[in-house]
């Protein structure tokens, strides 16, 4: 599997494992619900640096949990609440 591919895969699945609505913002009107495989592979890749909104009962979990996966392929990556 391409590392592209796998690091889309892995973000998604990450993402599955919480509660919370995590979100990545494309730009001030735009954004996808990394939760949706399709909408993350449509987006993903095609930037340098993303920005997550994170809220829910886990969102503390789960920002550790995506950013150490971001990280993990070479994404920056900043998250707001």
């Amino acid at each position: 599997m391409k590392a592209e591919i796998r690091g889309i895969v892995d973000i998604n699945q990450t993402a599955a494992e919480f509660i919370s609505s995590i979100v990545l913002r494309i730009s001030d009107k735009k954004f996808v619900d990394v939760k949706s495989i399709l909408g993350l592979s449509i987006s993903l890749y095609k930037n340098l640096a993303y920005t997550l909104e994170i809220h829910g009962p886990d969102e503390e979990e789960a920002k550790s949990a995506m950013i150490a996966v971001f990280n993990k392929y070479h994404l920056h990556v900043e998250v707001n609440r």
